[in-house]
């Protein structure tokens, strides 16, 4: 049932691609569409099957690969994967629905979209750190070329920049992974024989500060985060919406599932200072969106800030902030995928993201009123305005991760604020007031064009009011997760007292 995820989208890009010549734009994007439609359709039947209070890997599937190597394909399903493939399978259907069906190159473009997913499904199911790797490496190639190809003037230089940052993030990770199996003895790479907790502290120490940095790079983190206001910028909308809303979780998932789940005594004695570095994020991200009057790079920076949420709540390790830390993955890639698509529309029909240039575009009779309620909606939730998603999922964070770390979360308090701030701005400028000279005919917004929006800020509200809709899955596993952690970490404080 798992591999189906991955197959079903790989064979809509084959199908796309090897289709002979003649093939319109449109076709290949209604084919599209279906296979990711029927990856989303399958997913929810996973979900609907899955047994929230299993906590073990669920629809396992395992078959011998490269003995030599120790890699097997094994695959499986938890409740901290299961909302992330979930999230990847909406996504990916509204950025495929929201692609141009005049772009260039349709049949390369829809197949690498596919191929992107079809990666990002299977590290997200991966129960092997070699398998996980390749997948984690395999997403980076059509998401480079959906940048260079059908990106903004500057697209070479932001895909360029990406491939690098990640590249180097790939290395890291790769090393941490191969210093694991190879120093803690184990024969293979698969997630349940693994036992890195074995190994003296200062070498889980040093791996695991490779998978902080190399995930951080992904998340990304200060000061590793230069990469993504550039891609962001020169992306096209559709692409920024699986960027911001999905791809970004392969950095936090990784420091969860890679970090504090396989490392948790290298996890407590770094706790202190990751919690610091989450509240440098936090505040440096907001800060730097209160500068930009670009409104893509302004959303761009947010979500840095934004992200910093789920290491402070990674740092607590309290099964209510390590719950929250989901809650907010979960709801950042809401949030962010719906701002990007409404700031999208805009540059579509105003031809400009600019702040000092488009005004008044709230106007009922010549402006866009319906995207610009939506918009007043997507920057309530990402400021945390209660009876929304972002609401509750920082709520929880804060009330996770205070007992543990209260002058980290009191200062990571301070970004809600500062997002309030810049998208005050953001509301401001662009949307209230007079309609500026350049935008004063704005051409007519379908409802084709509304409803991507309009989804997600049904879920977003939806998911606002009823939080256990988002959680029942999730609980369990976390709260096992979090349990081991602290035993295995209670148990080292313990030798290290005996020793001294």
């Amino acid at each position: 049932m798992l591999s189906a995820l991955i197959l079903l989208p790989f064979f809509g890009a084959a199908l796309i691609g090897f289709w002979p010549a003649g093939i319109s734009g449109k076709l290949s994007r209604r084919i599209a569409l279906l296979f990711a439609s029927l990856t989303f359709l399958w997913t929810v039947l996973l979900a609907i099957k899955f047994n929230p209070g299993e906590v073990t890997q669920q629809f396992a599937e395992f078959l011998p690969w490269i003995d030599s190597l120790g890699l097997n394909y094994n695959l499986g399903i938890d409740g901290l994967s299961l909302p992330l493939l979930v999230l990847n399978g909406i996504l990916t259907s509204i950025a495929i629905y929201s692609s141009d069906e005049s772009l260039q190159r349709p049949r390369f473009y829809y197949s690498l979209v596919l191929l992107l997913s079809a990666g990002v499904t299977g590290a997200f199911l991966a129960q092997d750190l070699l398998l996980f790797f390749l997948f984690y490496e395999l997403e980076l190639i059509p998401l480079y070329l959906l940048i260079a190809i059908w990106g903004g003037a500057r697209r070479g230089y932001a895909a360029t920049k990406f491939l690098i940052y990640t590249a180097v993030s790939g290395i890291l990770i790769l090393a941490s992974f191969l210093g694991m199996v190879w120093l803690s003895g184990s024969s293979n790479f698969a997630l349940a024989t693994l036992n890195a907790t074995t190994l003296p502290l200062a070498t889980q120490l040093l791996l695991l500060g490779g998978i902080l940095v190399g995930f951080g790079i992904k998340i990304p983190l200060v000061p590793f985060h230069t990469w993504l206001p550039d891609a962001h910028v020169e992306a096209s909308t559709p692409i920024s919406v699986l960027l911001a809303g999905v791809l970004l979780k392969l950095g936090t998932y990784g420091i969860l599932r890679f970090g504090m789940d396989l490392l948790p005594e290298a996890w407590s004695y770094l706790a202190p200072w990751l919690a610091t570095w989450a509240v440098v994020s936090v505040l440096f991200g907001s800060s730097c969106a209160i500068a930009q009057t670009d409104m893509k790079k302004m959303v761009a920076y947010s979500s840095i800030g934004h992200m910093g949420y789920v290491l402070l709540a990674a740092a607590a390790a309290t099964p209510l902030s390590t719950l929250g830390a989901v809650m907010q993955m979960i709801s950042h890639g809401l949030i962010s995928a719906l701002l990007f698509l409404l700031v999208g529309v805009v540059y579509q029909k105003a031809g400009s993201r600019d702040l000092d240039v488009i005004k008044g575009l709230l106007n009922p009779e010549r402006g866009l009123p319906v995207i610009g309620s939506l918009m007043v909606l997507g920057v309530m939730a990402s400021a945390g305005i209660p009876g929304m998603v972002g609401f509750i999922s920082e709520f929880v964070v804060f009330r996770g991760s205070f007992p543990v770390f209260p002058v980290q979360t009191l200062l990571s308090m301070l970004g809600t604020g500062l997002t309030a701030v810049y998208f005050l701005i953001l509301m401001n400028r662009a949307f209230f007031g007079r309609l500026s000279p350049q935008v004063i005919n704005l051409p007519r917004v379908f409802w084709s064009d509304r409803i991507p929006a309009i989804i997600l800020a049904v879920l977003i509200v939806i998911f606002g009011i009823q939080p256990s809709w988002l959680v029942r899955w999730t609980e369990p596993t976390i709260t096992a997760m979090v349990n081991t952690q602290n035993v295995v970490a209670a148990v080292s404080l313990d030798k290290v007292k005996s020793k001294t």
